[in-house]
């Protein structure tokens, strides 16, 4: 009896493919790690950037703020003792300037992350490349041995050159100088 099994598995019943099912356990491993990394400062920033930017945030504040203006201009029984909001303005001007400086520190990791992501990326996307144009050259040496002519033969010798990204990086500078 011939086993007609695929080669590789399909996908599992959560229909994702073994491969992508690794890789996304990679990135969550490498991102755990990277929070792991973190300093106190980056955590206490996260957290603090995380609630200020919740709906119980939004709450919260509404509640302090309005509270204190109700009171301050005589409409409750309480005694007002910030009748001009002078220490209300004082108040808000001091956490909205702690508050962006706890969203920078956030925004900082972030980037940094993202940073990382987009090299890796594009490290990918380069190796891809590199696989597809020996793929291309393959493919061609074999339509050549067939003897079979294909609409893209022209065009086969541009596709079966490798990309060297510091030709491209230097185009796109060119170009950027030029427009500038």
């Amino acid at each position: 009896m011939i086993d007609r099994s695929p080669v590789v598995p399909p996908p599992g019943p959560e229909g994702l493919a073994p491969a992508l099912s690794r890789n996304i356990d990679a990135l969550e491993k490498r991102e755990t790690e990277h929070q792991a990394r973190a300093t106190l400062q980056e955590r206490l920033a996260q957290s603090v950037t995380s609630f200020t930017g919740s709906m119980a945030s939004v709450y919260l504040h509404f509640a302090f703020f309005g509270a204190w203006i109700l009171i301050n201009l005589g409409h409750t029984p309480i005694e007002p003792w910030d009748s001009s909001l002078v220490v209300l303005a004082m108040i808000a001007s001091v956490e909205a300037i702690f508050l962006s400086t706890f969203v920078l520190i956030s925004q900082n990791r972030m980037a940094e992350l993202s940073d990382r992501r987009a090299k890796l990326d594009l490290q990918t996307n380069l190796l891809a490349e590199h696989e597809i144009t020996k793929l291309i050259s393959m493919t061609a040496a074999i339509a050549h041995k067939l003897n079979v002519k294909t609409p893209a033969d022209d065009e086969l010798h541009q596709l079966e050159c490798d990309v060297a990204p510091e030709h491209v990086l230097d185009e796109i500078d060119r170009r950027q100088d030029a427009s500038s």
